[in-house]
């Protein structure tokens, strides 16, 4: 029986809570399908920080880098000043283990309300794939004259050919995959598919002025889109594509962006799903290790009340199980949530949903 080792990061706040959960439920898949997860758990957050004044061990990236994946609650901690964790321990760890893409499947389930009038799931079923470990976030840049008049600050939008390709290329295979293959995030229907229906990926950017950086990102693009000549292409500006997603989120397929826009219009499309108590994601490293996450955050004003909703984090522990090629098992634990949304849950809200954290796993777990 085949083992994948999981390193395990509960986190802060109600992140624990919510691992716990998720873990209950790729467990009894994994029984299911006839495979097993050997669980690591590190104390990575806010409590260590406060207790050590280390944010992550030196070591820390190479310690993971033996496991398989990496399952990952929240990090963030009242008491610790806003930037410290996440760049300390989210940013670091997606730099230093070269997870240079953001997987979002934005996918509204069954049962589940949406802000968007007369919007369904048939209509809100897309996913975004944002560049991870480039662009704004690599902190290039600066501060000069510092608390005078005439301050300067910097910070410097920086890509390389390399980086853009990456991620362009895995959007373009993921949407070969995702119209070709089975997947937990199927998209088209097969009656699509026999019609004669393909894909299509949207590149997500600003030509008409960013014009150095997306210049770039245009180019290679196109050039690979010459590869996969089965797939629709599209551009769309980023201020269109927040526009689009509000009024007509059933035109995009794939969305590939780089990483400042993608960090906003993923929240943008969480809220269209129902909001962050069902928002999962994936920081991918398609040759190396790959931490999987719930979008929202580690909500302390919850924290040991049993009320927070952990279905996002088992969605995400999905998403892990995909990522490990355990498809069908994965598939299992997105439709097990889908009859719960569709016939259980009160709300997506924390508190609102009509049973505890830990009742919520359970009935994902057994309707499995």
């Amino acid at each position: 029986m085949k083992t994948y080792n999981i390193a395990i990061l509960p986190g802060d706040g109600t992140g624990p809570e919510v691992v716990r959960e998720g873990m209950k439920v790729l467990q009894a898949a994994a029984a299911r399908s006839g495979f097993k997860l050997a669980a690591e758990t590190y104390d990575f957050g806010g409590d260590r920080y406060l207790a050590t004044g280390e944010v992550l061990p030196e070591n820390a990236a190479d310690e993971l880098r033996r496991f398989d994946a990496i399952y990952l609650g929240a990090i963030g901690h009242p008491e610790v000043r806003p930037g410290i964790l996440e760049k300390g321990i989210l940013l670091r760890l997606r730099f230093d283990l070269d997870q240079y893409i953001n997987l979002r499947p934005v996918v509204l389930y069954p049962g589940v309300e949406t802000p968007l009038k007369d919007k369904g799931p048939e209509d809100i079923d897309y996913v975004v794939v944002r560049e991870n470990t480039g662009g704004l976030y690599t902190g290039i840049g600066g501060i000069s004259m510092q608390g005078t008049p005439h301050e300067i600050a910097v910070q410097s939008m920086v890509y390389n050919r390399h980086q853009v390709e990456r991620c362009i290329r895995y959007a373009f295979d993921y949407v070969r995959r995702r119209h070709t293959a089975a997947s937990p995030w199927r998209g088209l229907s097969d009656a699509d598919r026999e019609a004669g229906k393909i894909g299509q990926l949207t590149l997500c950017g600003k030509t008409n002025v960013l014009t150095y950086a997306f210049d770039l990102w245009e180019r290679v693009f196109y050039e690979v889109a010459a590869e996969y000549p089965e797939v629709k292409t599209d551009y769309c500006h980023v201020d269109a594509t927040c526009m689009w997603m509000v009024k007509n989120p059933e035109w995009f397929d794939v969305i590939v962006t780089c990483n400042m826009f993608g960090d906003i219009i993923t929240d943008l499309g969480a809220i269209t799903q129902g909001g962050m108590g069902i928002a999962a994601g994936g920081n991918i490293n398609p040759e190396g290790v790959g931490m999987f996450e719930p979008i929202g955050g580690s909500a302390p004003k919850y924290t040991g009340k049993g009320v927070i909703n952990p279905l996002a984090a088992i969605c995400c522990g999905a998403m892990m199980l995909d990522e490990l090629g355990e498809t069908e098992a994965a598939m299992r634990v997105i439709e097990s949530v889908k009859r719960i949304t569709a016939s259980k849950l009160k709300s997506m809200s924390a508190g609102r949903m009509g049973y505890s954290t830990s009742q919520v796993g359970d009935m994902v777990a057994e309707s499995l």
